[in-house]
């Protein structure tokens, strides 16, 4: 098949060194990519070509918009590109962790995408009303906050939630153990059937969940469902990308004494002196101490 016609897809979902890309003739091709070039995530705009068989070749792939990742001593690793938003799932119980909620918070910041925060478990009432105090911290910063229970109320999850994802590609994102599965079987119905298609069509086995897959909504709208982690670093950010990532920090950018300042130990900080006064919340800022710290040791 190398004389047959090119076309263009959206990466839909990628396992390995295979990809699955949905063709804008709406057809799904199973594809490998060219020699050894792999730098491929779901969101991208691709080139392929098919080969026969329901499968195809990545000839290459359209320049991104931007690109959703985390990063350590030894790798970035692109989570997705060309992203819209990215929704942050948190959750009452098992308690989340504030400080990855702020690192994917950062990343998204950094790669200009828009940011939300999504509230699972709202109906366990006690152990909500425990993690209020910090979601009005997040809500007084401007972030964009739902409150769901997918649960008990699939539906009302749903209806929730699909106004802002309408038209958009997100990508939904979140620490282990915070119902995230739940939030994409009620945004999605038959999502848990569209995963064991993409499996069995990658041939990964029919309950292989571990790999990053999108999922069409009905009002036009993408998500990314990638797998849980617990722990998200961020090496690939400097000093300064980091404090522009961070919207109170950003606030007081060049009030400080020094243009360099880190809001550490430096004299004449405005970051501190803010802490100090009450106007910046405590907790967010010893977190910046930890991400400062990665940083350093990256």
């Amino acid at each position: 098949m190398a004389n047959a016609p090119e076309s263009q897809g959206l990466l839909i979902a990628a396992y390995g060194r295979q990809f699955i890309v949905q063709t804008t003739e709406g057809e799904r091709l199973v594809c490998v990519t060219r020699a050894r070039n792999h730098d491929f995530a779901v969101g991208d705009q691709t080139v392929i070509r098919a080969t026969g068989g329901g499968c195809g070749v990545i000839e290459t792939r359209l320049a991104r918009r931007n690109e959703f990742k985390r990063s350590d001593a030894r790798r970035t690793k692109v989570l997705a590109a060309n992203l819209d938003a990215v929704a942050c799932v948190i959750a009452p119980d098992p308690p989340f962790s504030e400080a990855l909620l702020m690192r994917v918070l950062a990343s998204a910041h950094e790669a200009g995408i828009e940011p939300a925060i999504i509230v699972n478990k709202s109906d366990l009432l006690e152990a909500s009303a425990r993690i209020e105090p910090r979601l009005e911290v997040y809500q007084r910063l401007g972030y964009r906050l739902f409150k769901i229970a997918p649960g008990p109320d699939p539906g009302g999850a749903a209806q929730t939630v699909h106004p802002w994802l309408a038209g958009r590609l997100t990508a939904v994102v979140g620490q282990s153990g915070m119902g995230k599965s739940t939030l994409i079987n009620a945004l999605v119905p038959g999502a848990d059937l569209a995963t064991q298609s993409i499996s069995e069509a990658l041939g990964t086995g029919r309950h292989t969940t571990t790999f990053t897959k999108a999922f069409q909504l009905p009002n036009d709208g993408w998500i990314i469902d990638s797998p849980g982690f617990q722990e998200f670093v961020l090496g690939h950010l400097s000093d300064s990308q980091l404090a522009h990532s961070i919207p109170e920090i950003r606030e007081y950018m060049g009030a400080c004494r020094f243009s360099n300042c880190r809001h550490l130990e430096e004299p004449d900080c405005a970051v501190r002196a803010a802490v100090a006064n009450g106007s910046i919340d405590a907790r967010r800022m010893q977190i910046w101490r930890e991400l400062i710290g990665d940083v350093r040791r990256l």
